[in-house]
This record gives structure tokens, C-alpha cells and sequence, in this order.
């Protein structure tokens, strides 16, 4: 067999040139040997057991070609070739390694080829998967982001509030050197204001106010606003109470616009209310009698009766007194439904008014409220009530300072009377002559009402319970 010649062959080995049963060896190797490249992948050849081989021989020499006889011929053919520039011939063991080599680069690169080849389907369901995680990692994210900001403004403000309504650390509070500590429940309908300015205003020493509830244990009174909590028995204390805490029971509306009074059973200790018989009595405005003249103008009149109603209910006893009272007399009424009012500037428009109608929504005993002495009188006008009766309202002020619809027979006998009055101007400004020995305060404020407590509280140290406001408060 000549270096170089090339033989085809034959059909029944070309099946076996897989890698995983014969494996493939060099160039040199399948020249010696004479075996064709055909049916073997591009640089490698096929490798046979040594009976193939010996077949292969025969089957050469056949065809013009020297045989292969017996193995000593072969070692020699390999001693030979090796000599001529060719590898020798391989054992089994190595033909084993370079088959198995081969063999796994081969796969790998089949395996890459495969990987290469992505199915569409499965790229788009794997670009959704990484697009959801990363929107997941955004929106956890800003999760962690907002929560972290809203706790930090909640210490802020807190530490913010507690600047403000606790001077004094809660916990730091000694019972022998320490103001008479004055809870307050809740801020009365939420609204804020300064709450230790007893002493610049009134001269009021020796309290001090909180809103905080860390202070609950230290307090020697705790303010309960009623309309604030009435929605929810569970709205009050829960803490166990400290002995001899006082608490004060603090309302400004009549019974027929609060509930749940009941609740109040054996738990109040002092009574806050506008009426005269509360411990610490908080009126809506009152009058004080002054030493010397007070310089008193009455306003340049132009119209002759306004009503300011922003609770229009006609079933109550006002809204049903106004209807007959317009048949007779002209009214301009204020509020929703009817017309605008600035409240920055009503006491000017009021002014200009000789009557106002300060009708309340209650008959109960006490219950004179802003409609008399703020819209009324601080706007320089003649009230002309509807309310408790006359008596109730004389212990208030003096009795030629109002006009009672109950001194009237009928809406159009009252009607009758302003329309004289309006045309007699000494008679109309006889309803003005006791200003000039009265004061009005008519500016109801929560600053006054709370440094009141603390003047009852500080005056009057004896415990005691009410056992029942309801009762005393509906009578």
C-alpha cells in the first residue's frame, strides 16, 4: 500500500462512524491506513476493531494493494511510516482518550448549536419574566421609599407637637415642684390653639395645659370635650385612672344636638358648660358693668333687619317664626341658600342694620349664644331674641337692651313694632343707652374657656362625682 493512496470504503463501515463506538483519529493516521474521509465528519476518520482492519486488508489487496497479514507486518508498516514522517499507529488506550475528547467537542458543539437556536415563544416569555422582576424591584423600592419617608415626617411632627404642647418632658415631672397639670382630651372640634397663655392673658397662674396623652398619669385633670368623643364610649380613657384625677365634662351645645350623655355616668367629676349652674361656668360672651362712661357710636343705619342662619331646619321653632315673620316685614337672610357672607367681614355688613334677628335653635335654659353677642351687639345693632324667655336673658344683661318675640302676640304684631320703631329715632336709640355703662365681651374663644379651669381647679381641690349628667343637664 503506497504512502498517500486513498481507498473508498466499503458501504458497511460507513455506519460505524460514529464517535461514540470507534472515534476518529488524525489525517496522518487514515493515510497510512489508506481509509477514504467519506461518511466521517470534516478532519477526523474512522478507527475499526482489529477484525475490520484485517478485512480492510484484504480487501486491498484484492484490488492491486499489498495485504496486511498478521500483526508483525503491522507493527513493522507503523515502525515505518513513523520513520517515513507519519504518528504511529495508536493502542486502544489512546484511540480510547482521543475518541472520548472528540467525542465531547463534538456534543458541545452540537449543545450550542442548540442553544443558539431559541424557540420565539420561549424568548418572550423570558423577556416578560425579566421585565416583571425588575418592575417588582422598582415598585419595592418606592414601597421602601415612601414608608421610610412617612415614618420620618411622623417622629418630625411628633417631636414637632411635642415642642409646641409639652414644654416640659412628660416623664420628668416631679409632684412636689410641678404647675397643676391640665390634660385636655382632645383639641375641641380639632382645632388649635395656644394653650399656656393663662398668665399674659388673665392673670392665671400656676396651670399647665397639654394636649399630649403621654402626660394621662401625671395629670391632675383631664377636659373631656363631649362633642368630640360622644360618637364612641371607647373614645374615652382606657388607662386605668390615677387616684384622685378629676375629670371635667366640657360641652357648649344644647341636649337636642348632642347623644350619649349617658356614658358620662359616675365618671364626671366637674361640669364645664354655658350654663349658670355649672361648676366652672363658660358662656358664649356676658356684659360688665364698667365705673366710668364708655364711649359708645351707634353705626350710620341704612337697612332695617338681617338674619344669619347656616342651620336651616324647618321643622324648629325660629325657621317656622321667620316664615310668618316675612309675610309682614322684610328680612335679608344670610347663609347657605340664601345670600353670601364674608365672615372676615360680617360685623361691618351687620352694621348696617337696625335689627338682627338672633333666633337660636334651642329654648334651653342658658343657651344664649354668638347670634347675640357677637353678631348683635359687637355689630352695633338691637337684638331682637328668640330663645329662652325673658327672665332667663335679663340675668345676662339689662333688659331694654333686646327685644323678645315672646313680648309680642304674633309675628305681625312684632313685625308692627320695628316698622314704629324704625320710623321713631329716640325711641330707637333708647335700646342703646345702657352701652354707655356696659362693657360686651362678645368674642368667644377656647383660650378662655380652658384658663377658666384652671382658676376652679386650682381654687376648689375637693373631689367629688356627679352621678348622673344626664339628668342634670336635661332638666
Amino acid at each position: 500500500m503506497e504512502n498517500g493512496a486513498t481507498t473508498t470504503p466499503p458501504p458497511s463501515l460507513a455506519p460505524h462512524c460514529t464517535w461514540t463506538v470507534y472515534g476518529c483519529c488524525s489525517d496522518n493516521v487514515t493515510a497510512t491506513l489508506g481509509v477514504g474521509q467519506a461518511g466521517c465528519p470534516s478532519g477526523h476518520h474512522p478507527f475499526h476493531h482489529e477484525a475490520e482492519i484485517a478485512s480492510l486488508s484484504v480487501s486491498t489487496a484484492e484490488g492491486g494493494h499489498q495485504p496486511f497479514h498478521d500483526e508483525a507486518k503491522i507493527a513493522s508498516l507503523s515502525d515505518s511510516t513513523a520513520r517515513g514522517g507519519h504518528q504511529p499507529f495508536p493502542d486502544e488506550a489512546e484511540i480510547a482518550s482521543l475518541s472520548d475528547s472528540t467525542a465531547e467537542g463534538t456534543c458541545d458543539g452540537r449543545r450550542r448549536e442548540k442553544e443558539q437556536m431559541v424557540d420565539p415563544a420561549s424568548h418572550m416569555v423570558s423577556f416578560t419574566r425579566k421585565l416583571f422582576c425588575q418592575r417588582l424591584h422598582i415598585w419595592i423600592f418606592l414601597q421602601i421609599l415612601i414608608s421610610t419617608s412617612l415614618i420620618l415626617y411622623l417622629q418630625w411632627f411628633w417631636n414637632a407637637s411635642s415642642e409646641v404642647l409639652c414644654p416640659i418632658p412628660y416623664n420628668k415631672v416631679s409632684r412636689v415642684h410641678r404647675p397643676f397639670i391640665i390634660l385636655l382630651w382632645t383639641l375641641p372640634f380639632r382645632e388649635e390653639f395656644p394653650l399656656n397663655q393663662c398668665v399674659e392673658r388673665f392673670d392665671i397662674t400656676g396651670c399647665f395645659y397639654t394636649a399630649d396623652r403621654r402626660f394621662y398619669k401625671n395629670a391632675d385633670a383631664v377636659i373631656l370635650h363631649h362633642s368630640d368623643i360622644m360618637d364612641n364610649a371607647y373614645s374615652l380613657p382606657r388607662q386605668p385612672r390615677p387616684f384622685n384625677q378629676r375629670w371635667v365634662w366640657f360641652n357648649l351645645e344644647p341636649p337636642s344636638k348632642i347623644f350619649n350623655i349617658d356614658m358620662m355616668e359616675n365618671l364626671i367629676n366637674v361640669s364645664m358648660t354655658y350654663r349658670r349652674d355649672s361648676d366652672i361656668f363658660t358662656p358664649y360672651g356676658w356684659t360688665l358693668l364698667t365705673n366710668k362712661p364708655q364711649k359708645f357710636r351707634i353705626p350710620v343705619k341704612t337697612r332695617l333687619v338681617a338674619w344669619a342662619a347656616s342651620n336651616w331646619d324647618p321643622t324648629i321653632r325660629r325657621v317656622q317664626y321667620y316664615e310668618e315673620l316675612k309675610k309682614h316685614l322684610h328680612v335679608d337672610v344670610f347663609g347657605p341658600g340664601h345670600q353670601p357672607l364674608d365672615r372676615d367681614g360680617q360685623l361691618s355688613i351687620f352694621s348696617q342694620y337696625k335689627f338682627y334677628l338672633a333666633f337660636e335653635n334651642s329654648d334651653t335654659q342658658d343657651y344664649i349664644t354668638e347670634k347675640l353677642w357677637h353678631n348683635a351687639l359687637l355689630s352695633g345693632t338691637v337684638p331682637v331674641v328668640l330663645g329662652p324667655p325673658r327672665q332667663n336673658y335679663e340675668l345676662f344683661l339689662p333688659s331694654k337692651a333686646f327685644i323678645h318675640v315672646d313680648d309680642f302676640p304674633s309675628a305681625k304684631a312684632l313685625a308692627e313694632y320695628l316698622l314704629a320703631l324704625d320710623k321713631d329715632d329716640k325711641k330707637y336709640k333708647s335700646y342703646f343707652t345702657w352701652r354707655y355703662r356696659y362693657e360686651v365681651e362678645g368674642t368667644m374663644n377656647w383660650q378662655t374657656h380652658y384658663c377658666k379651669a384652671c382658676l376652679y381647679l386650682k381654687n376648689h381641690p375637693t373631689y367629688r362625682t356627679i352621678p348622673s349628667v344626664a339628668k342634670w343637664f336635661t332638666s
